[in-house]
């Protein structure tokens, strides 16, 4: 398994769905001039973040996708595309979900499991929430793919990598947080750190792709990264601009960083769920 992989940092418009897809279309030729093979765009950039209850209004349902998405499904037959959007399930729930676009279709890839209702977020006001985590079966391998606050439980991508994950992608939009210093922003030290730890642990690659812009007074930073098994950094996006970055996917590597340090080869789900069991058994007692 060898291929290319694009992080689309894009900035999105509210609500408007025709404006975000030709801004997609845009960076999706680009990626495709630049002979990417995947690219991966942020959480809910298909229709921006601040959405509330306009979601019912941008909702995607995958059994009669909207017609503004026909571009993207036709390009989907020369690049497989990750995006995030409003999806309506069967049920007629919503999820903030990123949907695949690949071989011409459009597939729902993941629910995003853990919308935060704290602070400044209020996702679990508007989305029902995830219950599935498992990697999608695309052309190129199984994808991991997770949604912003998930990759904050370390049970999920820990999951993913053990369904046969061997490349994480996170789609992002993460508010800019006013601390650090003029040299470096904390947003982008701690989410790389968090990034490269993931990365090593489970001899998998990282792809973060964060969204930039300014929506209801709050900016995102962007700082999109691609991190590789070793936990090296392969590549990264500017802060707080559009930006679109590109590295190859190589199994090799995956192979390398699992051989030369075997903890994620030589870990035992089994142990893990049976300790977990007898743990829970023993805070309910007492």
């Amino acid at each position: 398994m060898k291929f290319r992989i694009a992080v689309a940092q894009v900035d999105a418009a509210v609500g408007n769905l025709s404006a975000n897809v030709k801004r997609h279309v845009a960076f999706v030729k680009k990626a495709i001039r630049h002979k990417a093979q995947v690219i991966v765009f942020p959480e809910l950039s298909l229709c921006g973040y601040s959405v509330r209850d306009l979601n019912w209004d941008v909702a995607v349902n995958i059994a009669s996708p909207k017609s503004e998405l026909a571009e993207l499904i036709r390009l989907s037959r020369t690049i497989t595309i990750i995006a995030g959007g409003v999806e309506e399930a069967e049920n007629f729930g919503l999820y903030n979900s990123a949907f695949v676009f690949e071989g011409g279709k459009i597939f729902s890839g993941h629910r995003k499991v853990y919308p935060p209702t704290y602070g400044m977020f209020e996702e679990m006001r508007y989305f029902n929430q995830g219950k599935s985590v498992v990697p999608f079966p695309s052309k190129h391998g199984k994808l991991g793919i997770l949604i912003c606050e998930d990759l904050w439980h370390l049970s999920l991508p820990y999951i993913h990598a053990h369904a046969g994950a061997a490349v994480i992608i996170a789609l992002a939009a993460s508010p800019t947080r006013l601390s650090g210093s003029h040299e470096k922003l904390s947003n982008a030290v701690v989410n790389t750190e968090h990034h490269k730890t993931y990365a090593r642990l489970l001899g998998s690659y990282l792809v973060f792709s964060n969204r930039v812009g300014i929506e209801d007074g709050v900016n995102f930073w962007g700082g999109s990264e691609i991190i590789a098994p070793s936990g090296d950094v392969a590549v990264s996006a500017k802060l707080f601009d559009e930006d679109l970055i590109i590295a190859e996917i190589d199994e090799e590597e995956i192979r390398r960083a699992r051989r030369f340090s075997r903890h994620f080869v030589d870990d035992e789900p089994d142990f893990t769920i049976e300790q977990l069991q007898k743990a829970m058994k023993q805070n309910r007692v007492r």
